[in-house]
């Protein structure tokens, strides 16, 4: 069932998914890896979609750790309040990466430890995922961007915001697809 939501939120919206299936289980375990789930207050997901990362979030988060799910897509936004309805912890608001620093005051929240995103960068206009990433950069002192992309071809694009950024394949999707884990350099971007 969750593959064929995917589907066709794909066919309808094919720039806003970028994939024609959900992450593999491979993948959400890669991208969750780096996470210091025992220090981590606020964990934030862009574009959780059907849940394949937040699900290995829910499992590996402190009960009382923030997640804030971020979904532009209004199916996938009210299957993820049915799913997490019951969840004091967690947060799904339906709307915009591009406005983070805007929810996390309206939110009350001063500092994110882990950005989490299954955005399609590559796919995207290239303004769009300039906003995204500067208010990421901006919300995140010395916390970490994990994000995917099956080509890297954006990493370059990406490394304007995040100097600090190490890449690994997992092969055990469809397509296969690279995780980033980017941290800001010495120096901070204005």
């Amino acid at each position: 069932m969750q593959f064929i939501t995917f589907l066709t939120e794909f066919i309808k919206h094919p720039k806003n998914i970028g994939a024609i299936s959900p992450s593999s289980k491979k993948l959400a375990e890669k991208m969750v890896k780096t996470i210091c789930f025992e220090k981590a207050q606020c964990i934030v997901e862009l574009g959780p979609g059907t849940g394949s990362f937040t699900n290995e979030l829910m499992k590996r988060k402190e009960k009382a750790t923030k997640l804030i799910l971020i979904e532009n897509n209004g199916v996938f936004c009210e299957k993820l309040r049915k799913q997490f309805a019951n969840q004091p912890s967690v947060t799904v608001i339906y709307g915009s990466a591009e406005n983070l620093i805007n929810y996390m005051k309206e939110l009350n929240i001063e500092k994110i430890d882990y950005v989490v995103s299954g955005l399609p960068f590559t796919s995207l206009n290239p303004a769009v995922s300039s906003r995204i990433l500067r208010n990421v950069k901006d919300c995140l002192e010395d916390g970490e961007f994990i994000t995917f992309q099956y080509s890297l071809v954006r990493k370059s694009f990406i490394q304007r915001y995040f100097e600090d950024i190490s890449h690994e394949k997992v092969w055990i999707n469809i397509p296969p697809a690279y995780v980033l884990s980017c941290k800001l350099g010495n120096k901070r971007e204005s």
